[in-house]
């Protein structure tokens, strides 16, 4: 059943206005009056619902009943994911959020290629927005992961930190998959960083920051990849 993401209120017996976006997907793909869809608004479960209208530019829905189905992990991720190369930051945090993360926040690293503005940072933040709900909608998630807006390396990880911070490197002399093991679940915030890794003093301010440093074993991980490793790994270990 085709699932969409509706930030509005959602009550059962309501016929309401679908929005712009959602409306011109339905009429995309072609779907006709009495046929039933999916509607979730992000604060928590979903709602079976059945178009009501479907004109040229608005579409309407009866809300039918409501299904607290969640999708969540029993634990908090927090993805610190430098900026990479092109696209490469799409395509990670589609997959963050189909894998389950609940947060992403965008660094600025020494060692990043890529250099935003902050028009081009506001762009890219609603650009990366729009992958976070199209990832929900196809993976039944009914909850938004947040993001944040990008921030200095060196400001962020001087912040107070609400959760343990992982910091993946090759410097680390234990594995994530060791480290998790030895512990019970809990929130957290894994560390990427772009091509190349953290500098040497961005580590060491980690670590002095309480960061702790973990290895993803003997290989060395593209950024592309390592962030999808770790929260596959905290999964397999944590559930």
């Amino acid at each position: 059943m085709p699932r969409f993401f509706c930030p509005q209120p959602l009550v059962t017996g309501a016929i309401i206005d679908l929005p712009e976006a959602v409306a011109h997907h339905i009429q995309v793909v072609r779907l006709a009056v009495g046929e039933e869809v999916t509607l979730f608004n992000g604060e928590g479960g979903q709602y079976q619902a059945r178009l009501a209208s479907v004109a040229k530019r608005s579409v309407t829905a009866e809300v039918l009943a409501h299904d607290p189905r969640e999708a969540e992990l029993p634990f908090a991720i927090t993805l610190a994911q430098a900026l990479p190369e092109a696209s490469k930051m799409d395509w990670i945090i589609e997959k963050a959020v189909e894998l389950g993360v609940a947060a992403v926040q965008p660094l600025a690293a020494q060692r990043c290629v890529v250099r935003l503005s902050s028009e081009r940072a506001e762009k890219k933040l609603s650009h990366w927005q729009g992958i976070i709900v199209s990832a929900s909608e196809q993976c039944g998630r009914n909850r938004l992961a947040s993001l944040s807006s990008l921030e200095e390396f060196s400001r962020w990880i001087a912040h107070p930190a609400a959760a343990p911070r992982i910091l993946l490197s090759p410097r680390g002399t234990q594995t994530l998959a060791e480290w998790a093991a030895a512990r019970q679940a809990h929130d957290l915030a894994l560390m990427v960083g772009p091509e190349g890794g953290f500098s040497s003093s961005e580590e060491d301010a980690a670590i002095a920051a309480g960061a702790i440093a973990l290895s993803m074993g003997p290989r060395v991980l593209r950024t592309e990849t390592a962030a999808l490793a770790a929260i596959t790994t905290l999964q397999a270990r944590w559930g």
